[in-house]
């Protein structure tokens, strides 16, 4: 589904990327990990179509996106939901741009609304929703702008441990229920083992891939998987990676 090519980038004098190669096959979970500033949110600006490399390709289905928005459903850090639109308005702007008339993308969102726990808070504002809500209403609107692929940079980032557990769990259900595509940037090794099926390691700028690490763990993933000692492996093998940028 996704294969990215020898990307590098540089923003001025700073280079971010080096020769970065990856794939993601068709309904796969990655999560992406390196240290802060290695160009993480480069690539999926690049996949997003946001963003033209210096040099390399990145394809969907064996079509280049490199300066092609619009092929790919992508979720920033912050959750940008629009104050003055309340729940169901913000749930469907994404569709809305994409080019679905506003009372299709409207009858969408209420079939997604319970399996997005926000059943009720149609006509709530922003404000009024709390931290975990906020993040699973910008998912919604992530997953209505109809793109098989979704590019998640920290959508959890700025939860507390707890919420943020809950929002592993309830992420897995949904897509069980509504496979995708996904490519996940987070700083937390533990959130890309406890979602991934694979995880990639970035080195330090300019970012290369220094492992790759297939995440064979029973689904569904609940919150105790942390202690069990294949999970506690795994995280040391992440771990050391990251730590010395090299496999």
């Amino acid at each position: 589904m996704i294969a990215v090519e020898r990307l590098t980038h540089r923003y001025g004098a700073v280079e971010v990327l080096d020769n970065v190669s990856l794939e993601i096959p068709a309904g796969g979970f990655v999560g992406l990990v390196g240290p802060s500033g290695c160009g993480k949110s480069t690539l999926l600006k690049v996949l997003a179509g946001l963003l033209v490399p210096d040099s390399g390709d990145a394809t969907i289905d064996g079509r280049s996106v490199v300066g092609s928005p619009g092929r790919t459903a992508y979720m920033p850090q912050r959750d940008l939901l629009l104050a003055w639109r309340r729940t169901l308005g913000n749930a469907t702007i994404g569709a809305e741009i994409a080019g679905t008339p506003r009372r299709q993308a409207e009858s969408q969102a209420r079939t997604l609304l319970g399996r997005f726990g926000l059943e009720g808070f149609e006509r709530a504002w922003p404000a009024e929703l709390s931290g975990g809500m906020r993040q699973r209403l910008a998912l919604l609107r992530t997953f209505l702008c109809g793109h098989d692929v979704l590019l998640l940079d920290e959508p959890f980032g700025a939860l507390d441990a707890i919420t943020r557990r809950d929002m592993h769990e309830w992420l897995q259900q949904v897509l069980a229920d509504d496979p995708r595509t996904v490519l996940l940037v987070t700083h937390d090794v533990e959130e890309a083992l406890v979602l991934s099926d694979t995880v990639i390691v970035l080195s330090d700028r300019p970012a290369r891939v220094v492992k790759q690490l297939s995440v064979e763990l029973q689904r569904p993933r609940e919150s105790d998987v942390v202690t069990s000692k294949p999970f506690v492996e795994l995280k040391a093998s992440l771990l050391e990676a990251l730590r010395t940028g090299r496999t």
